[in-house]
């Protein structure tokens, strides 16, 4: 019989993942991760983009041709930055560290849904008791009534 072979090693085996995203992401958690990199590249392209904007004001047809450097610059920006890997890593640190507060905005958006809810309860129950009241009370009456006829 042979003796099962045990490992000689005991430091631990390297992890596959990368803890900066522990998770793969759903499309819609990758969509929140893209607007967020594509957020970052407009603000660092924001000047190129306002030079852009304001020489595409009030323009139509001639806006190819009279904004064409505007563009090109503003282009040039987006693709440059665009490009670059430690924005995509940043925005989707940024995603993961929105998590937790995310997480208390729904909690907390739960509990006032759930206020709100049970606020309405004893509404109903209050109005139901006095609907319920005012009803005896037109019994009561109405016996007298019959009582005194």
């Amino acid at each position: 019989m042979a003796m099962a072979q045990l490992p000689t090693s005991t430091t631990p085996r390297a992890n596959p993942q990368d803890l900066r995203n522990p998770l793969p992401l759903s499309s819609k958690q990758e969509a929140e991760v893209r607007d967020i990199y594509h957020r970052k590249v407009r603000a660092l392209c924001a000047p190129e983009i306002a030079a852009f904007a304001a020489c595409a004001r009030g323009r139509s047809f001639s806006l190819a041709w009279a904004c064409k450097a505007e563009q090109l610059a503003m282009n040039s920006c987006m693709m440059m930055h665009a490009r670059e890997k430690r924005l995509q890593d940043e925005a989707r640190e940024e995603w993961y560290a929105g998590i937790i507060e995310r997480r208390r905005k729904v909690k907390e958006d739960l509990e006032a849904v759930e206020k709100r809810r049970q606020q309405v309860i004893d509404l109903i129950r209050k109005q139901e008791e006095k609907e319920k009241a005012e009803a005896e009370i037109l019994r009561l009456q109405r016996e007298q009534k019959a009582k005194k006829s």
